[in-house]
């Protein structure tokens, strides 16, 4: 559903304009479903210029309604309605203006028949609402009028409408101000992000890593971070560009491999905490901490070697558990082996993992 309006102003300077009138025609594509027509009391003196381009004076709009007496009446009919006018970055910026003045955001998805006629009707001398009318042979009645321009607007979209024949260029030069693409984006990019346990990276267009997150639920950390509205969140959704998950079987190893990645990779939007130095030591100079794998059949290792984190990994054989060699053929070493030991020891402090192996030396 289309709203197809015209505005008068005041004129004036930038931002400080008020309406004069108002015509606004709800159109459905075929034809014309409500309407809405009024002058408006600006509560300020016309611009001479004005008053001579559109007939409209001061006494005029003494006793015509005030813009927000018809503010109701004007949410009514744009509602659910792509904004449509000739040269619609202005009438959408003057109503946008009024709106705020009373302390309301008003968002409306809108198109420009000036764009579309440039696009779709060629070769024209000039596209301005007066000449390209005349040329096409739309009547026009009232130039200069709302109720006169926001019809022949009207006619001339109905024209656009059926030289589109793709359907194709008036989809794609709707201006979506209430972040339609945006939302869809961000939606495509939510559900390439797993349920399961992991750390989730959010990269910009270069591959770079811009957030770093985790989560028992990683896909449902990545929604929270999108719904928010902080500058920093606003800031990730505006650059984000991909989302890569891994997942990593147990909180242990999601709690530390998330706390090494910050240290590595430093993201930009990550807000890092300052950590005490974890001087305690472990209660055994040699063991392997075994805990839930990716999998059914894998387990997640810590090697820890005379009273240090040596490193961790994967195995799905129990021989490789065995055999410290191999073992540590496998293992990430790891080169924080202060902040990995503060993680690790933490952690058994409060949480059970599934076994603990001593090693004999």
């Amino acid at each position: 559903m289309y709203a197809v309006l015209d505005i008068e102003t005041t004129g004036g300077k930038f931002n400080e304009e008020g309406i004069t009138e108002i015509a606004i025609y709800k159109f459905d594509g075929l034809e014309v479903v409500d309407q809405f027509i009024s002058l408006v009391n600006p509560e300020k003196e016309i611009q001479e210029f004005v008053v001579k381009l559109t007939g409209i004076n001061n006494k005029m709009l003494r006793n015509a309604p005030k813009f927000y007496e018809v503010a109701k009446r004007i949410l009514q009919i744009t509602e659910e309605c792509t904004l449509i006018a000739h040269n619609t970055s202005f009438d959408y910026r003057i109503l946008r203006t009024e709106f705020n003045r009373l302390g309301y955001e008003y968002k409306r998805n809108t198109l420009c028949t000036v764009e579309l006629s440039k696009q779709l009707i060629l070769d024209q001398p000039s596209y301005s609402l007066g000449k390209l009318t005349r040329a096409l042979g739309i009547p026009m009645t009232d130039r200069h009028r709302a109720s006169g321009d926001a019809l022949a607007t009207v006619q001339l979209f109905k024209l656009l409408l059926e030289k589109d024949v793709e359907k194709n260029i008036i989809q794609n030069t709707v201006k979506y101000h209430d972040k339609r693409i945006e939302k869809e984006r961000l939606k495509k990019l939510i559900e390439s992000v797993s349920k399961e346990l992991g750390l989730f990276y959010i990269h910009d267009k270069e591959g770079k890593v811009l957030f770093l997150g985790r989560g028992k639920n990683a896909k449902s950390e990545v929604n929270k971070l999108f719904l928010k509205e902080t500058k920093r969140a606003l800031k990730i959704q505006e650059r984000v560009n991909s989302i890569s998950f891994e997942k990593s079987g147990n909180e242990l190893f999601m709690r530390l491999k998330y706390l090494l990645e910050l240290e590595k990779l430093d993201p930009k939007y990550n807000i890092r905490k300052k950590r005490k130095p974890y001087l305690l030591h472990f209660n055994n100079d040699d063991f392997i901490i075994v805990d839930k794998g990716r999998t059914i059949e894998e387990n997640a290792i810590i090697l820890i070697e005379n009273n240090e984190v040596f490193g961790y990994g994967y195995t799905n054989l129990n021989f490789q558990e065995k055999k410290i060699d191999i073992l540590k053929s496998i293992l990430t070493p790891i080169a924080n082996k202060n902040l990995a030991k503060g993680i690790v020891k933490e952690y058994l402090n409060k949480n059970k993992v599934q076994r603990i192996i001593r090693l004999e030396k």
